[in-house]
């Protein structure tokens, strides 16, 4: 998968918010992760040395379908919208701490699992995500419980960035975060849709 930009969004699920000491912001709180981030289905995600924090974010991914600038509608945002995909925004908690932008934290190499993409459901609300660590349930919610829905999350980022055919934009992580290390598994499921599996490794 090749984007020329994946576009996230942070904070967008309040019990995430409130687990990392944070209120959900007024205004979509976008960020970037390199497309040299990017890793598929059964690739290893590395533990970089540089960060003793590392932690997996579960989220439902957008591919879109067709170019979208400054969109006039919700309407408009939602018919450029390829497909979903399952992603997982792997994160340096200490770098995201101690930088205070997000650039290392969540742009550092095997920082971004993403599945197979699978064409959208008519109702965006109802897909259900769920992460699992070493097959646990650690995550589990529906994209309806986001702050800002996708909808409104596509309309918003055209107003700003053009998204192109082939970006993704991913939308948030809900609660139940935590740090993963050698080992682990970790699988990123949109159920009956998409899922991305990954090995845990320890960098070098």
């Amino acid at each position: 998968m090749k984007p020329s930009k994946i576009v996230c969004v942070g904070r967008n699920y309040l019990a995430h918010a409130r687990e990392m000491g944070n209120d959900v912001p007024k205004e979509p709180l976008l960020f970037l992760k390199p497309t040299s981030s990017i890793i598929a289905e059964g690739e290893a995600i590395v533990l970089h040395p540089v960060s003793t924090h590392i932690e997996y974010e579960g989220e439902v991914a957008i591919v879109m379908g067709a170019r979208l600038s400054k969109a006039q509608s919700e309407a408009e945002a939602v018919a450029a919208i390829g497909g979903v995909v399952a992603l997982n925004d792997v994160t340096a908690r200490d770098l995201q701490k101690n930088d205070g932008q997000w650039a290392r934290a969540k742009g550092l190499d095997t920082f971004c699992p993403i599945g197979t993409p699978v064409p959208a459901p008519a109702d965006l609300d109802s897909i259900e995500l769920i992460t699992r660590l070493n097959g646990t349930v650690v995550q589990h919610a529906k994209a309806g419980e986001m702050a800002f829905k996708i909808p409104f999350l596509l309309h918003y980022i055209s107003q700003y960035l053009t998204l192109e055919a082939g970006d993704i934009v991913a939308t948030g992580t809900p609660a139940g975060v935590s740090p993963i290390k050698p080992g682990d598994v970790v699988e990123v499921e949109l159920v009956g849709l998409s899922r991305v599996s990954n090995p845990v490794v320890a960098g070098a």
